[in-house]
């Protein structure tokens, strides 16, 4: 597999310098040399130079993958202000599918991209910078060989090519998310996360966002991507497969072990899912946690400080004038 891919590679490469000569930059990461690591473009943080064509591949093994996130992005943008990526300064990622690159993503101007993730052990940036400025001062990705998928929380099943479980008697609630979030999933991967309760319990998840790719039914036909539920360890008819695009909903299991599955296909993409998860006593109904973000805080302490003002009024009044 390997050698089939530096292969394609090579052909790869020599139908592009055919087509644009220019002055090239060539890097490799291995895995066998470091897990994690930064890259950058030619000079930075100074501005990269014209007609710059680089090329960035990873190399990991066996299970790993490729997981880039990026600290700074900072390209030439057209001064018609143009979002459109064609024919101007990119950066695009490559990933292989049954023996061909195929382009997964292209970045371009200067708004920080989110993470990105292979969907196998090899992945290949190429970056061609055309025209230049002295505010283009290109872009700084830190890279890492990960087997956890980007997944931080719950338990990894080192038996399984992607699962985590999650124990009530670990933690009663908590959060979990598609493959890389917030960026992306990557392709052709299936991953499965297993709730167990105590004796009494049951499962509720709170999905807050949530982008499959895929129509309804979310069926094979359609090449949909999916999450689906089940109460047992085998597939459960009692719930239909969820894919497209939701604002946000709730999925509550009716025993004390739930198990959700996350699978994409080889085409197309989404930013997936984050959730929400809290084991209930099978009698309970479930409560929402409060959402205190930076705007209700300050409203909270505007209120506070504005109430004793208005206390001390009185007091203020009676000094002055007594």
């Amino acid at each position: 597999m390997l050698v089939q891919f530096i292969k394609l590679r090579n052909k790869y490469y020599k139908l592009r310098f055919s087509l644009f000569p220019a002055s090239s930059c060539h890097q490799e990461f291995s895995s066998d040399g470091t897990k994690h690591g930064t890259l950058t473009s030619p000079h930075y943080p100074s501005p990269y130079p014209p007609n710059t064509h680089c090329h960035y591949e990873f190399f990991g093994r066996g299970k790993e993958r490729v997981r880039l996130i990026f600290q700074d992005f900072y390209l030439y943008k057209s001064p018609d202000g143009s979002t459109d990526c064609t024919n101007v300064d990119s950066l695009q990622a490559f990933v292989n599918v049954d023996g061909r690159l195929e382009k997964v993503a292209t970045y371009c101007g200067i708004d920080l991209p989110k993470p990105i993730m292979s969907n196998g052990p090899k992945l290949m940036l190429e970056f061609r910078g055309t025209q230049s400025s002295r505010y283009s001062r290109g872009f700084k990705i830190s890279y890492s060989f990960v087997e956890n998928f980007g997944i931080n929380t719950g338990r990894q099943l080192k038996e399984f090519p992607c699962a985590f479980v999650y124990n009530s008697s670990e933690a009663r609630n908590g959060t979990f998310a598609s493959p890389n979030s917030p960026g992306p999933y990557p392709r052709d991967t299936e991953c499965t996360y297993f709730f167990h309760g105590g004796e009494t319990e049951k499962v509720h998840l709170h999905f807050t966002n949530f982008d499959v790719e895929g129509v309804s039914p979310c069926e094979a036909v359609s090449a949909s991507d999916y999450v689906e539920f089940s109460n047992y360890m085998t597939e459960d008819n009692r719930f239909g497969r969820y894919c497209g695009q939701w604002k946000e909903f709730h999925v509550e299991s009716e025993r004390n072990f739930f198990k959700v599955t996350f699978r994409s296909n080889d085409r197309l993409d989404g930013t997936g899912f984050k959730a929400m998860y809290q084991f209930l006593e099978a009698t309970d109904e479930y409560r929402a946690p409060a959402v205190h973000d930076k705007a209700s805080k300050s409203l909270c302490i505007f209120e506070r400080f504005l109430m004793l003002i208005i206390l001390a009024i009185p007091q203020l009044h009676h000094q002055l004038y007594h």
